[in-house]
């Protein structure tokens, strides 16, 4: 059993791991750390790579929240969806990433977002800091990105999940892996978790300068249509405020760009399965 021994001296501080021969760290300074966390991506277009990380996704009880008889949903899971969803799946992605060159766009994505966003925000950091990126399932993991802030002795961690409104499925699951690695840490850091940004000024603007340069090329349409990742109707009967945060949000937008009501149009996609979801589609 290795004992920790931790010392704090003007700001420094000094860790002994005994009986530890590959973790050797004295007299350094204490960091805060920046996680930043997306939802993932499978580590290549293939049935094969596909199908642990929907197995992964699909497991989550936050995503699917199946009836008290949880058995009878991984029985579908293994023997049906798993047998089947891969490969159609693939042949999706297989699309998306040959569009998009080598690799897996929404990686190569958040890699770039997470140096932006480093760029950004460091200088107003008035100590050092450090910035990793973990997928909630595949890889990175948010394991992986926690340890590596662990290694450059962050003593306080901020978790900045990628999706500006909260829904329990996406924000909530981010919690619940980032405690579950947490849990067999012994020296756990100071954490802070943002919830969401849906109604960020910086956020909206950000939004409508997009949408302003897409009109600039193309000209102003007829109709704007937000579109969201959809969530079955019951998760927002039940309290998740996804719903609600969408719409505000499309509203400030629609203010921020100076549209009429009958402007622009608040809808949802990707349905899974028979339940109810969100709607309009």
């Amino acid at each position: 059993m290795h004992r920790t021994h931790v010392f704090a001296t003007q700001g420094i501080v000094n860790l002994r791991y005994k009986n530890t021969a590959d973790f050797d760290c004295q007299a350094q300074t204490p960091a805060t750390g920046v996680l930043i966390t997306n939802l993932g991506t499978p580590d290549a277009p293939t049935k094969e790579a596909l199908r642990p990380y929907l197995k992964e996704f699909l497991e989550d009880p936050r995503v699917v929240e199946p009836p008290p008889a949880r058995w009878i949903w991984k029985l579908i899971l293994n023997l049906i969806i798993l047998n089947t969803r891969p490969a159609k799946s693939a042949e999706a992605y297989q699309t998306i990433w040959a569009e998009m060159g080598e690799g897996s766009p929404l990686l190569d994505i958040s890699k770039r977002q997470l140096s932006a966003i480093a760029e950004k925000v460091a200088p107003h950091f008035s100590g050092r800091v450090e910035f990793a990126l973990g997928m909630r399932y595949g890889n990175p993991s948010i394991a992986d990105g926690l340890k590596a802030l662990q290694d450059k002795y962050c003593t306080r961690i901020i978790v900045l999940p990628l999706y500006p409104q909260y829904a329990a499925a996406t924000t909530a699951s981010t919690v619940d892996a980032v405690t579950a690695e947490l849990r067999i840490w012994r020296l756990v850091p100071e954490m802070r978790f943002i919830n969401h940004y849906y109604n960020h000024p910086s956020y909206i603007t950000s939004l409508a300068n997009s949408v302003r340069d897409y009109q600039k090329e193309h000209g102003k349409p007829q109709l704007l249509v937000t579109s969201y990742h959809g969530i079955p109707k019951r998760y927002s009967e039940n309290g998740d405020p996804y719903y609600c945060e969408c719409f505000h949000t499309s509203l400030l937008l629609a203010e921020e760009l100076g549209l009429q009501q009958d402007e622009y149009k608040v809808t949802f996609q990707s349905l899974f399965g028979k339940e109810e979801w969100l709607k309009p589609y």
